[in-house]
């Protein structure tokens, strides 16, 4: 990096200050004043998404084909990735990242085994009880990012909690790979073959969600792609405009955004620790959010020296630097605990770190984030990866109403009625009585009948 460059991130500009000090906000004026990327509408994105839609529908695998020419520069004879090609990837992967892998999976599926909600039965009189079963989707399409970082990791963090909710039938997209002879990188192959996936197609981007949603059907040589009840899985504006347009048609997790991380600390906190662990989030992409939020001035520029400091020296320095040097990201100053905490809440992070005093007190006040990480020692990179939790979290404050992926996620809770005729007959005159108030008499009508 140029000197040039250097002085130019000197600015106050760089890591900026949002002061909310002596001011009474709220929640609804906090959470315009935090920092935060604003995404307009992209008609652009929309528009070429259903041209897509439009293509994969009426042309299938030759569309698919096609598409990987055009966007991923290679030529696919076939989408289906043959299986010695996953057990080859694996049988490939360094010995220290399939180790790392096993570990990850082995964490993941205990936290997500213990997941699973318990069936419930409630005896409401004598012959009137009502039940909730929880069944799993019959079948789940994941998408895995090959763009900027060949996401490994959110192989696992799809598949582990589907077989643990019991989805019987799980596919796997991921783009081709010019470097790898069209196949996606090795190591997300390796990490399906680990999980034990054997359906897995070199698609990416947006047709791999048309794809999941509508199926694709069979055309000489190539097999159908079923289509499925559910899509997971990050990716960019297009994958997140391609599930914004099919859902409904299929269910999704989210329309994730780019990456975010929110740290709350006091005048404890190490500025090395703290500025690393922002660092780590804006290294995802240009428009990741790193956010810190303190009552410390002293803080503050202790970690904006440190983040220049680190972030010149890192492997995306550039990338990091545009992140930290947005919109999106910056410090929040503010009186003290309480009006920290609810910055946070109206942040709403996908990822918070607590770096406090008493931070496991702290933590227990948090109402609103994608995942919470208490003290110096469980930074965001920790459940990147090896924590047991989920990495697959809402984005852009949406964490105010929704949740992280999780066993749930694959989950439908059905209900579940069984009455007896003395069970019925005891509330036969309410049901009669509704019924006749809402002006709807064949609903009474068809309890009535039953008892002459």
């Amino acid at each position: 990096m140029t000197d040039t460059r250097d002085a130019s991130l000197d600015r106050a500009d760089f890591f900026r200050t949002v002061d909310l000090r002596g001011r009474h906000l709220n929640r609804t004026e906090l959470k315009a004043a935090v920092p935060r990327v604003h995404e307009e509408s992209n008609q652009q994105a929309e528009e070429a998404v259903r041209g897509i839609i439009a293509e994969v529908r009426a042309r299938g695998h030759q569309a698919l084909r096609e598409l990987a020419q055009r966007f991923d520069g290679v030529v696919l004879d076939s989408v289906r990735v043959p299986r010695e090609a996953l057990r080859d990837a694996l049988a490939g992967l360094d010995a220290g990242v399939r180790a790392a892998l096993e570990e990850s999976i082995d964490r993941a599926r205990r936290f997500a085994e213990a997941q699973r909600p318990a069936d419930v039965e409630t005896v409401l009189a004598e012959g009137a009880v009502v039940r909730q079963r929880w069944i799993p989707v019959n079948r789940v399409g994941l998408y895995v990012p090959g763009g900027l970082a060949p996401l490994a990791s959110s192989v696992v963090m799809n598949v582990v909690p589907a077989l643990a909710a019991g989805v019987e039938s799980v596919a796997l997209a991921s783009p081709p790979q010019k470097d790898f002879g069209g196949l996606p990188h090795p190591t997300i192959l390796a990490a399906a073959e680990l999980l034990g996936v054997e359906e897995v197609y070199a698609i990416g981007g947006a047709q791999a969600i048309v794809s999941f949603a509508y199926g694709v059907p069979a055309d000489g040589p190539e097999e159908a792609l079923e289509a499925v009840d559910l899509v997971t899985g990050p990716g960019n504006v297009f994958v997140a405009t391609a599930k914004k347009l099919v859902r409904g048609v299929v269910g999704i997790d989210s329309e994730a955004g780019p990456t975010e991380i929110a740290v709350l600390a006091d005048e404890t906190a190490q500025p090395a620790l703290v500025a690393a662990d922002l660092i780590s989030q804006a290294e995802h992409d240009p428009r990741a959010s790193s956010v810190l939020v303190t009552s410390s001035v002293d803080l503050a520029e202790a970690v904006r020296e440190e983040l220049l400091r680190q972030a010149r020296t890192a492997r995306h320095s550039e990338r990091i630097l545009t992140a930290l040097s947005g919109p999106q990201s910056g410090v929040v100053l503010v009186d003290g605990l309480e009006q920290g905490i609810a910055v946070a809440d109206a942040y709403a992070a996908e990822h918070l770190e607590i770096m406090t005093a008493d931070a496991p007190a702290v933590a227990a006040r948090i109402r609103n984030a994608g995942a919470i990480f208490v003290g110096d020692y469980s930074p965001v990179s920790l459940g990147d990866y090896c924590a047991g939790s989920n990495h697959v979290l809402p984005t852009s404050g949406t964490a105010l109403f929704s949740s992280g992926l999780n066993v749930t996620t694959f989950l439908r809770a059905v209900q579940e009625i069984e009455y007896s005729r003395q069970g019925l007959s005891e509330v036969r005159t309410h049901i009669e009585e509704l019924a006749e108030a809402e002006n709807l008499p064949s609903h009474g009508e068809a309890v009535s009948i039953r008892f002459r």
